[in-house]
């Protein structure tokens, strides 16, 4: 991933907490505990107390922070300017929310059917009726639920805007309020930390501190993070760059890079213990199944969801037979899970057998 910062202000870095995307952290761990095993504890007490109607409501559109991390999360990163903060409070980032067009609140939305296109310009999906019919069409891959949120999205947007906003509102009752009390004097504290060494010694260093992954060529005006996706996005036409803690969201190390809005840093702090490494035979079939960087590639789309082998061939431009074969490798290594959903057949990475490799592979796929 790549951040082009050419001309960028130094008063225009800011490092900033975000209660609305730490709520979307919060939810993705309660959606996939896996992906998080130092929130084992938290992730129980949370689940146990939720009433039972939240929970089921939180189930209707988990794949905004389940299989993808929706820029939804971050809305000041959409607004005009590419400049703007996130809310001191919950209630602020909500009205941040609000003030997305329609178009971008859709987009954002159907990031997980992968229809639209992410780091360039395109055909406004609400007016394209190709678009709406490929997002249906790859939202059915995912099941029926996915259908429905998307049905409903590109019918009625002011809809879905009102139950996301109450459905967030309820969370933060629930649960979310007591549990920001407690992290938001870390994040405070780490955004300061990094902000004086922002001012201090310059980006390079407080970029550094933000995770080893993150480098700055100062000669090329380029920020790289190392991560097995690909992506690429700049600040321009006088706007920002943000970085973002979060305290829920460790492995997590996400850029936001969404066409025309400002690009986002979204980085861990904490560093909770996994588990053990496995047996050395299990050890040798395993690494010997990743050595292959398609396959590890693959491993970074399964670990966020079920993927059809349909999906795989157009997220990562292979044929299917190929695809078919790294599939095989892999789901005979013990890494790879397959079900069936009607007539499609979905794979996914099992992150718990993943876990026991080391948390710098579970790490380097997560980021």
């Amino acid at each position: 991933m790549s951040i082009d910062i050419a001309g960028l202000r130094p008063e225009r870095v800011a490092v900033v907490t975000s209660p609305l995307a730490e709520l979307g952290m919060a939810l993705h761990a309660l959606s996939e505990p896996g992906h998080h095993p130092g929130l084992q504890g938290w992730v129980t007490s949370v689940t146990a107390g939720l009433d039972p109607h939240l929970a089921d409501r939180m189930c209707e559109a988990d794949f905004l922070w389940r299989t993808t991390f929706s820029d939804l999360f971050l809305p000041c990163a959409g607004i005009p300017g590419r400049a703007a903060l996130p809310g001191a409070t919950l209630a602020e980032e909500l009205s941040l929310l609000d003030k997305l067009t329609d178009e971008q609140f859709v987009d954002a939305a159907l990031e997980f059917t992968c229809a639209l296109a992410y780091t360039s310009s395109g055909p406004a999906v609400l007016a394209d009726p190709e678009l709406r019919r490929r997002a249906l069409e790859l939202a059915a891959a995912r099941g029926p639920q996915q259908v429905r949120f998307s049905e409903r999205l590109l019918a009625d947007p002011p809809r879905i805007r009102a139950w996301l906003r109450q459905f967030l509102e309820d969370c933060d009752e629930a649960f979310f309020a007591e549990t920001w009390s407690r992290l938001r004097h870390q994040l405070a504290a780490d955004a300061r930390h990094k902000t004086d060494l922002l001012r201090r010694r310059g980006l390079a260093e407080a970029l550094a501190s933000v995770s080893p992954a993150v480098a700055l060529d100062e000669s090329a005006a380029r920020i790289t993070v190392d991560k097995l996706g690909d992506g690429h996005t700049a600040t321009k036409d006088g706007g920002g760059l943000l970085l973002v803690p979060t305290s829920l969201g460790r492995p997590h190390l996400m850029v936001l890079h969404r066409y025309d809005w400002q690009p986002v840093l979204h980085y861990p702090v904490g560093s909770p213990a996994l588990a053990a490494p496995p047996s050395v035979e299990q050890l040798t079939l395993r690494m010997a199944a990743l050595s292959h960087p398609v396959r590890m590639r693959l491993c970074r789309s399964l670990a966020r969801s079920a993927f059809t082998t349909g999906e795989l061939t157009q997220v990562h431009g292979m044929t299917a037979p190929e695809i078919s074969r790294h599939l095989s490798v892999l789901k005979k290594a013990g890494l790879v899970t397959t079900r069936r959903r009607g007539r499609y057949v979905l794979h996914q990475l099992d992150v718990t057998v993943v876990a026991r490799l080391g948390s710098d592979f579970l790490e380097g796929v997560l980021r």
